[in-house]
C-alpha cells in the first residue's frame, strides 16, 4: 500500500518539475529570436568582397555633401540630452529660426529612417536594406538617398558644434587637449549668438530662464582660465537598462515560485485524498 503511494508521490513530483522545465523553456523562446543574416535578406554586396565596386558606382554619381554626419549626430545628441528636456520642462516652442531646432538638421530624416535590429543588422527605413555596421548605412545614405536630404532649408548641424562642445561626446574617453584661447573666444561668441537667437530674453519670462541656462549649461565652459565645466546643469535621466532586465527577470522567478507553490500544494491536496481514500478502503475490508 505505502509502495504504491510512494511511487503515485514521485510520479506526482515528477510531473510538476516537467511543468516547471516546460514554462521556463516557454519564458525563454518568448524571447524575441533573431533569424540568420541569409533569411532576413542582408545585402552582403555592400560589405563582403564587392563592396568595394558596388560603393564605387554609386560614388561615382552623386555628388559630394561637405557636412560631418559623425558630429552633426553628436550635436543632435547633446541639443535632446542636454537641452530639450529644459526646453519641454519650460513648455516653450524653439522658433524654426533658431539653428537648433530639430527641423534644421540636414541629417534628421535619415537618422529617423535608420533601425538598429541587432548588434551587427542596421535597416535602411527607405529601400530596407541591411547591413552590418551603421557606417555601411551611412554611406549608403549618402550614395542612394542623399537627394532626399533638404539642402535649401536644412542645416549642418556640424557647424554649431563648437559651441556645444561635441568633442567631448565624441572623444569621451580620451585625454582633453590643450586649451586655445581664440578658439575659446570663438566658441563662446557662438554659443551666446546661439543663446540670444533662440531664446530672446524679450521673449517672456520661459525664454529669459532658458537664456541663462542655456548660458551656464554651455557658453561659461568657453574658457581657459574658468572651471567650470560643460552640462554643468544636467541631462536627460535614462532608464538603466539593467534593472529593467532584472526587474523583469524578478517578476519571473516570482512567477516560477508561486506556480511552484500552488502545484505543491495540489499534490499535497491530492496525497492527502489518497489517503484518505486508502485508509476508507482499509476500514471496510477490516473483518467484523
Amino acid at each position: 500500500m505505502f509502495s504504491s503511494l510512494w511511487k503515485e508521490k514521485k510520479e506526482e513530483s515528477s510531473r510538476t518539475m516537467e511543468m516547471l522545465l516546460t514554462l521556463v523553456l516557454f519564458c525563454i523562446l518568448l524571447q524575441p529570436a533573431r533569424v540568420s543574416s541569409t533569411a532576413q535578406g542582408i545585402d552582403q554586396g555592400y560589405i563582403d568582397s564587392n563592396a568595394g565596386r558596388t560603393l564605387q558606382q554609386e560614388q561615382d554619381g552623386n555628388h559630394q555633401i561637405y557636412c560631418s554626419r559623425e558630429r552633426s549626430r553628436a550635436a543632435q545628441k547633446i541639443i535632446q540630452e542636454y537641452l530639450m528636456p529644459f526646453v519641454e520642462k519650460e513648455k516653450y516652442h524653439i522658433s524654426r529660426s533658431c539653428k537648433l531646432h530639430p527641423d534644421n538638421d540636414l541629417y534628421r530624416d535619415q537618422e529617423q529612417h535608420k533601425s538598429h535590429i541587432n548588434i551587427n543588422e542596421w535597416q535602411c527605413g527607405y529601400c530596407k536594406k541591411i547591413f552590418y555596421e551603421e557606417k555601411y548605412l551611412d554611406q549608403h545614405f549618402d550614395n542612394r538617398h542623399s537627394n532626399l536630404l533638404n539642402l535649401n532649408q536644412s542645416q549642418c548641424l556640424a557647424d554649431l558644434c563648437g559651441a556645444l562642445h561635441c568633442d567631448i561626446e565624441i572623444n569621451s574617453g580620451l585625454k582633453k587637449s590643450k586649451c586655445n584661447p581664440a578658439a575659446a573666444a570663438r566658441n563662446k561668441h557662438l554659443c551666446e549668438s546661439l543663446a540670444d537667437s533662440c531664446f530672446p530674453v524679450n521673449d517672456g519670462p520661459a525664454a529669459s530662464r532658458l537664456h541663462e541656462f542655456f548660458l551656464h549649461q554651455f557658453c561659461d565652459a568657453h574658457s581657459c582660465t574658468g572651471s567650470r565645466k560643460p552640462f554643468s546643469r544636467g541631462r536627460r535621466k535614462k532608464t538603466n537598462a539593467f534593472y529593467i532586465v532584472a526587474s523583469i527577470l524578478l517578476l519571473m522567478l516570482l512567477l516560477l515560485y508561486y506556480l511552484y507553490i500552488y502545484l505543491y500544494q495540489r499534490g499535497m491536496k491530492r496525497e492527502t485524498q489518497l489517503l484518505r481514500r486508502i485508509s476508507q478502503t482499509g476500514r471496510k475490508k477490516k473483518p467484523s
